[in-house]
């Protein structure tokens, strides 16, 4: 079944490990790099960058920018989801960032807290998606942000919840990788949580896994995980 286009756009987002960072030279002339990513808790694309890199020197003087983000290992990258991510980057000092960050990038706590890098994020104004030839639609970008009015008790509670699935049900979040999203064998663990969804990784490899419904405590993200593993448990058996 076809996600709805924000949706895809989101999952794009939350999958991606690298994109393709579009920034403004001084006088105006494009100039495109390579960069690692991660997404902060609304979903917001976030960076660590180094200010003696050219993209940074660019944003430096206009903040507007392009990122890039497509389906990871597709066979045909040109018939692939892909989407182009317009909007502004500003700096991200946050915490969570910095341990969002972290955790899908592990190599990068060589270098995060060297004095000349920074983390920033993308406060996306619309997106480009591409889902395969003549599929082509554009998406507000307040459409791909996750709230979490409402949800402050799963907030602090996060970090709990993904150590507890991790260290305790390590079957469980396998499950969920392989049965419900179809993704292949592996070391999976939970990589990050909303009231939305949560991510999963293995090795290079993420995958966004839905919730059926908005949960924003703790007793409802339980009974939300308990649910999905007993749907995963049903289509092992099936």
């Amino acid at each position: 079944m076809t996600k709805p286009s924000a949706t895809a756009v989101r999952h794009l987002v939350r999958e991606a490990r690298f994109g393709a960072l579009a920034t403004l030279e001084g006088d105006g002339a494009p100039y495109a790099s390579l960069v690692a990513i991660s997404t902060d808790p609304e979903g917001r694309p976030t960076l660590l960058i180094s200010r003696l890199a050219r993209h940074t020197r660019n944003i430096a003087g206009d903040a507007r920018v392009s990122l890039l983000v497509s389906a990871a290992g597709a066979a045909d990258p040109l018939n692939a989801p892909r989407a182009s991510l317009i909007g502004r980057i500003v700096p991200a000092p946050a915490p969570e960032v910095r341990a969002r960050y972290l955790a899908r990038h592990a190599a990068a706590a060589g270098y995060a807290d060297f004095t000349d890098f920074a983390f920033y994020a993308i406060d996306i104004t619309d997106a480009h998606l591409v889902e395969g030839f003549g599929r082509i639609v554009d998406v507000p970008g307040k459409k791909l942000l996750t709230g979490w009015q409402g949800a402050e008790a799963l907030s602090e509670g996060v970090a709990g919840v993904i150590a507890h699935m991790n260290a305790d049900h390590a079957d469980a979040v396998k499950l969920y990788a392989t049965v419900l999203l179809g993704a292949p064998e592996g070391d999976w663990r939970m990589l990050s949580l909303d009231p939305e969804g949560c991510e999963l990784i293995c090795d290079d490899l993420v995958r966004r896994l839905d919730f059926t419904k908005r949960v924003e405590d703790l007793a409802a993200v339980r009974q939300e995980l308990v649910k999905l593993v007993n749907d995963a448990r049903r289509g092992t058996a099936a």
